[in-house]
């Protein structure tokens, strides 16, 4: 177990759908970090991969080429409806229903943008994206300092960045995954972080 009771805990452990229940059409890191992460899509991914984004919102920041299919997934129907790179989407509290409604290595790709400090079950989630994955899928798990820090779990907000990235892969190698890459850089005012791991051989 990656994380304890302790860590799990929130400051706000009220209903996430209900914190999440207005749409916030906003972006939550700056424009630098935005196309730094569009770009690292760009070299991961591949027209026609089947794509999931998790904890999803309004924008998926995705390269600007066609992909067999995109779902996305989230807690607030009115962002993901607005969200034009979608072909389907879906509604789930991960803190409630780590289940995934997806087939067995049915993605080639599992994004998972400034969301996974909000997962109060992440070996469990990890563990389903690594389900879902295609055998030479990728995940991207992609992170900046800001946070609704009433949501964030102690983990998260207890650590520094580097501290992080060493959680999500520690995350990633519960669920069998193995890291490949750990991006840190800073393109602008908001530090960009993430961590890429695929499925074990």
């Amino acid at each position: 177990m990656v994380l304890s009771e302790r860590d799990r805990s929130k400051l706000d452990s009220g209903a996430d759908g209900a914190f999440y229940d207005s749409p916030r059409f906003v972006t939550h890191a700056d424009d630098a970090f935005l196309a730094r992460l569009t770009a690292l899509y760009a070299e991961v991914l591949a027209p026609g991969d089947r794509v999931f984004d998790a904890m999803s919102s309004w924008v998926s920041h995705l390269p600007d080429y066609p992909f067999e299919r995109v779902v996305g997934h989230g807690l607030n129907g009115a962002e993901l409806a607005e969200n034009d790179r979608l072909d389907e989407w879906f509604l789930q509290d991960c803190n409630r229903d780590q289940s995934l409604p997806l087939a067995d290595e049915g993605v080639d790709a599992v994004l998972c943008a400034l969301s996974v400090q909000y997962l109060q079950y992440p070996e469990a989630v990890f563990a389903e994206f690594a389900r879902v994955l295609a055998p030479d899928g990728v995940l991207v798990v992609s992170f900046t300092n800001r946070m609704f820090p009433t949501k964030a779990v102690r983990a998260w907000r207890a650590a520094s960045m580097d501290e992080r990235a060493d959680l999500v892969e520690r995350y990633c190698r519960a669920a069998g995954l193995t890291v490949t890459d750990v991006v840190r850089e800073r393109p602008g005012r908001d530090p960009f972080y993430a961590v890429l791991a695929r499925p074990s051989a």
